[in-house]
Formats: C-alpha cells, structure tokens, sequence
C-alpha cells in the first residue's frame, strides 16, 4: 500500500517569548531577554508549512498548548490550600513567590514538535498500527509539563484505534529521560516498507560508569530509547541504538537532531555525530538491507559550532513526492546556513556531488532560531498509509484555506511584541484562551484544552 511521510508543525503559541530557560541550548541563553515577536515567529512557521504543502508534500498542523498552564500552577499550591483561588489570584501568588517557575508556566515551548513524541509506522510494529509515545521531556521543567496536553492532541488528531495507537509518557525520572522524535530518526528503502528505527540516546540512566557530557545534560537516555522500542512492538533487526557524542552535547549538540537528518535511505549527520560511528553506520547499512548512503559532513568543512551557530543538521530531509527513494531530496535549512560562509560553501559542495540531496531550500525561522529551535524542531513526522492518512482529522491538513484562516487567526489574537515586561500581564492567560477556543473549532478537534472541559 502506498505511503507517504506527513510532517505536523507545531503552531507558535501566543506567549512565544526569550525567556532562556533552556540549559544546553546556547541559542537559548544567548537570546535571554531579547524581545520576541510571538506574530512574526507563528507567521514564519505558517509561511514553512504552506511551502511545503504547496510543493505537495503531506503537512499538518499541531496546536499550541494553554499559556500560562494554569493546571501546573494550581498543582504547585498557588491556589491555596484549598485550591480555591481564581486564576488571577493563582497568577499574582506564583508571580509574587517565584517568576522563575511562573516564566516556566508560561513557555511556548510546545511549538518545537520535535519533542512531541516519538512515532513508529505501522509497516515497523507488531500489530501493524502507528504508535505514539508523547516524550515526557523531564530534564526541563517547562517542557516536563506538556506531555498530557500534548497526549490529548494527538489522541484528538490520531483518533482511530484500528489505525493509531497511543502509549502514555514514561516514567518522569531521570533514568527514563525522553526527549522524543528530536533523538528517533527512521530510514527504509521506501515509505510504506519495514524499515530501520534509530534510537540516539546522550547517556545511559542506570550505568553511572558509562560515557556522558561533562558540561551540559544528556537529555535522552538509553533505557528511554529501549523502553519506546519495546511498546512500540519493534523487531531488534530493525533497531539500532546509538550513543551521541559526549562532546558533541557539550558543545552545544542538545539533541541529536542538531547533528543530523535522516530520511528514505539517506543520513546526513556530522562526522562526529555518535560515539563508534563506523559501527553504528555499519550496523544501520547491515540492518537496513538495501541501499544507504551516509553523507558525513568533515569538521574541516563545518565545525561543531558551525553546525551550531547555523543549524544546518536541524534541517527537514524530504523526498519530494512521487520520487523513488533514489532519486530526488530536498533539504529545508534556515537562513542563518545561508548567513554562515563556511556552512553555505559546503551546502554548494554537497550539491555538486550529485548525492540524493539535489536541492537546497532556504527558509526564514529566525523567531524560532533565536530560542535554538530550527527547522527539523518544528516539526513530527509520522509516516502514513493511504488508509491511516484517511483516518486522520482532516482539518488539522495544511491547504490554501487553512493557511488563510490560520494567518487570519494569527493577525486577530497575536501580540507582535513579547518582553520581559509582558510576562506578569493578567491579560494573556484570556487572550490565550479566546485565541485556543477559536483554534479548536477551526481544527475541529473538539474540547482538547482543561479551560473548555471546566466552562
């Protein structure tokens, strides 16, 4: 049966902001407290996902989340101690005790989908269903509190259980730390077809001898890739687990897709991207049993911290449709590649030499850039058969209609400045809000949001 991969974007939230709470991210400390433009960054990412549906590739649409998340606040006792307090009063007292948590409440963090979850077709797993396993992202906090909103979503978009199955967070400790499809990069000879599952993972959770970052925090453990893999159904001849390069985490590499893109029979990565590299692009080729073809970026063409500084691995790897795997890719990369003289040099150098990858287009992101969040963040790819594809709500599918709505629906509720200063402000918890309600109708996805269930 025929298949194809759809990429869901997360959709900017309204409180969109440069609070820097990403430890690991250099982007995100650099960026701390510069003022974002919450319209501007949801603009850009509707203007990606139109180009892309317009190209006729298959592209959704993923909501945001409910800014301040007033069900953490209430749950850290800022209601009371009978939790009877108004969202203004929850508001004001986790202001007043601790904006640091209060900031955190308020992240739109969820626009980077990446980290939604992790996602295995249904031509990989037992019981021939995609599976879903929303990450529970617990080495941060504003990220560790997304997980329930983000289930809900996909279980409102993904709803047929004769197609899709869906599998809570796992356990929110550090030994189970999961990071999502960020660190899941799936590779096969042709879309539809049983293919290679590859699970990067920083450190192990349990072994506290093994190889780990000095610096920064390995986010995704080995014992979260191997847990995924089991209740997705997955064969082991078609997984393999890799450990990132320690060194590559401390310079900057907070997920592995900043240090690499797969698709189809392609890997684009760095050539310091994993510890044992030979091996592992060894035991991927043996495993994949067709064709691959690893394209490894030298440190004497891009350094780390290019790659860092410009995201270049943090791109989407697409086979335009109705290609053979064999023939044509595009490669989406943020302008800031365009912008790096050595990254842009070598981008004219891998088109030259005729790999898979024959096009380069360039996308402006730079409102998500400047939080660490490129291309590739922006976006979960599930891959879909014609019949799961049918099952799927059919109003979260990028058309010219939708992107119309949507870009309306941005200009009417979103601010186009968001600083320091507007982060106390009582009136985004109702902007939020009016603007989720409104969203929820034009995706039709029903009462997804805790505030809609209450009313």
């Amino acid at each position: 049966m025929r298949a194809v991969e759809a990429n869901f974007d997360g959709l900017v939230g309204p409180t969109h902001n440069y609070s820097g709470l990403s430890f690991g991210n250099i982007a995100s400390a650099k960026n701390q407290g510069v003022v974002a433009n919450p319209k501007l960054a949801a603009l850009q990412g509707l203007k990606k996902m139109k180009a892309l549906a317009d190209m006729g590739f298959i592209q959704g649409v993923l909501p945001p989340q409910e800014r301040p998340c007033m069900t953490t606040l209430r749950a850290l006792g800022y209601a009371g101690s009978n939790g009877g307090g108004t969202d203004g009063e929850v508001i004001r007292a986790a202001i007043a005790s601790d904006p640091l948590v209060y900031s955190s409440a308020l992240s739109a963090s969820s626009m980077w989908s990446a980290n939604a979850a992790t996602v295995s077709p249904s031509a990989d797993t037992a019981d021939g269903r995609v599976h879903f396993t929303p990450a529970n992202l617990n080495n941060k906090f504003h990220r560790s509190i997304e997980h329930t909103q983000t289930s809900r979503t996909l279980r409102a978009i993904f709803a047929d259980e004769k197609h899709f199955a869906h599998h809570p967070a796992l356990p929110g400790c550090p030994q189970f730390g999961d990071e999502g499809a960020a660190n899941h990069t799936r590779l096969c000879r042709q879309y539809g077809e049983r293919g290679v599952e590859f699970f990067v993972y920083g450190a192990s959770g349990f072994d506290t001898a093994a190889p780990k970052p000095l610096k920064f925090p390995a986010r995704q453990t080995r014992e979260a890739s191997q847990a995924i893999a089991r209740l997705h159904g997955l064969d082991e001849k078609g997984v393999v687990f890799a450990q990132q390069n320690p060194q590559v985490i401390d310079a900057g590499v907070f997920h592995n897709d900043v240090i690499a893109v797969g698709n189809g029979h392609v890997l684009f990565c760095h050539e310091l991207a994993f510890r044992k590299q030979p091996e592992v692009l060894a035991e991927i080729s043996a495993k994949l049993a067709s064709e691959f073809v690893a394209i490894e970026v030298s440190a004497d063409d891009v350094s780390v911290e290019d790659a860092v500084q410009s995201y270049l691995f943090n791109s989407q790897l697409l086979t335009r449709p109705g290609a053979q795997m064999s023939g044509d890719m595009l490669l989406l990369v943020p302008e800031e590649c365009r912008s790096n003289a050595r990254v842009w040099a070598y981008l004219q150098k891998l088109l030259a030499q005729k790999t898979p990858i024959g096009e380069v287009l360039v996308m402006d992101l730079r409102e998500s850039m400047r939080n660490g969040g490129g291309p590739a963040c922006l976006r979960l790819r599930v891959e879909l058969n014609e019949q799961e594809l049918a099952a799927v709500n059919p109003a979260t599918l990028m058309n010219e209609a939708l992107y119309r709505r949507l870009t309306a629906w941005v200009e009417k509720h979103y601010r186009d400045q968001f600083g320091e200063g507007d982060l106390g402000d009582p009136a985004l918890l109702t902007e939020c809000r009016h603007a989720l309600d409104e969203l929820t109708q034009i995706l039709a996805l029903g009462p997804v949001y805790p505030f809609q269930r209450q009313s």
